[in-house]
């Protein structure tokens, strides 16, 4: 029994310690230590050689504002998704939608869904992009290759958690709802998961 104990005070200690870590790396993304990786550019930009144009890409549903409490920034336009690729960061804002239609069952029900999009001019080649929701203290690093030349899209999607004691039908997977918030977020590259 002790021994239970003992390993569950320790694996909550490693949980709040991640937690702890994740907002010092979001603390310090959030700075641009570098400001010629790249540009933000308009849809209509011509392509220019050795370049790369990366549209990066986020749909996500939260819930409405001031559920939990007052300075909860969730539903409301505070709420951004954080770009740092090789130092350079960017805040993309969202754009709100209290009424849109749920693209899966993840996203059934009353709240307010976001879409982040932006499109930057980078160099082709190898580079360390890392991707957070400050608001939920959420971080992904990634190593990726460009490709020069082609436009390539990076899709940051959400992983909400899963509703206690309801299993998807059929499968031995766990429901999912975005009113149990988000607990990760995948990374992919042109359609591949990073």
């Amino acid at each position: 029994m002790r021994t239970i104990l003992v390993f569950t005070m320790l694996t909550i200690l490693g949980l709040l310690e991640g937690c702890a870590g994740n907002k010092e790396l979001i603390k310090a993304m959030s700075a641009s230590s570098d400001q010629s990786v790249f540009e933000e550019i308009e849809e209509k930009a011509s392509p220019i050689p050795g370049y790369t144009d990366l549209h990066i890409h986020s749909s996500l549903k939260t819930h409405k504002p001031g559920i939990y409490s007052k300075k909860d920034i969730h539903g409301t336009e505070a709420y951004m998704l954080l770009v740092n690729i090789d130092g350079q960061s960017v805040k993309i804002p969202g754009r709100l939608d209290a009424v849109r239609t749920a693209m899966c069952d993840s996203e059934q029900g009353e709240g307010i869904s976001y879409q982040f999009k932006t499109r930057l001019r980078i160099k082709a080649g190898a580079h360390k992009v890392v991707v957070a929701l400050p608001a939920d203290d959420l971080v992904a690093e990634r190593e990726v290759i460009i490709a020069d030349g082609e436009n390539s899209t990076l899709t940051v999607e959400p992983i909400y958690g899963s509703i206690p004691g309801k299993k998807r039908p059929g499968t031995f997977g766990r429901l999912t709802s975005f009113k149990q918030g988000i607990n990760s977020i995948r990374l992919l590259l042109n359609g591949k998961t990073i």
